[in-house]
């Protein structure tokens, strides 16, 4: 049997919780805006490829992605230590805010080196090419699930709407998978539904 005394203290924190996010701005809005706009430009460079804009061979895209993950680490950590140094009230909503997203973008980074290390597995033998696939569909639905989260903690129907639209971009994004579009396609969903609402949550701290 349960203990009444911790399940009501455990209901007293997450009702603080919900009720701390719902007034507190949250901060970490600037790496949102970061991942949005360097992958969201990645992927316009793959899709400027598979177009034949960019006049290159397949082997670009593995510079193409290897070129935007250094160039987001980069950032992280010179934003990470811009957050730091700025200060300010750490509440319990910013710190889950800032737990969830971490741990999505490990999850998101240890997926790919579940890929990197089955192909190696494999002798090299994996289809790059697949992988291109299903990656910008997995990734949305990883998005979706923070958006879900977020918008739980903060209470915000609208975040909840960016939760929806991940989650729909998911399978939109598998049923274009195969064609020149679908990292155009991927494109619009990271600078929509990471890179613009990164950007207004930033604001919203600074106001």
């Amino acid at each position: 049997m349960s203990d009444t005394r911790n399940d009501a203290s455990d209901i007293a924190w997450l009702k603080g919780l919900a009720e701390e996010g719902s007034k507190a701005p949250i901060r970490g809005g600037s790496i949102l805006f970061a991942a949005g706009m360097i992958y969201g430009s990645g992927s316009l460079a793959h899709w400027a490829v598979a177009m034949g804009i960019i006049p290159a061979d397949e082997t670009a895209y593995s510079i193409i992605w290897g070129s935007t993950l250094a160039t987001f680490f980069v950032a992280l950590i010179l934003l990470i230590g811009r957050l730091k140094r700025q200060g300010g009230v750490e509440t319990a909503a910013n710190r889950a805010f800032s737990i969830v997203w971490s741990a999505l973008g490990w999850g998101i980074f240890s997926l790919f080196l579940a890929l990197v290390a089955g192909d190696l597995s494999r002798g090299g033998q994996s289809d790059m090419t697949d992988w291109s696939l299903v990656i910008p569909s997995i990734i949305m639905a990883f998005y979706g699930v923070g958006w879900a989260v977020t918008a739980t903690m903060v209470r915000s129907r609208s975040l909840w709407w960016l939760a929806v639209a991940a989650f729909a971009a998911a399978p939109a994004l598998a049923v274009l998978s195969g064609t020149t579009w679908q990292y155009l396609a991927y494109a619009a969903g990271l600078f929509g539904l990471m890179a613009l609402p990164g950007f207004l949550i930033m604001r919203a701290a600074k106001a």
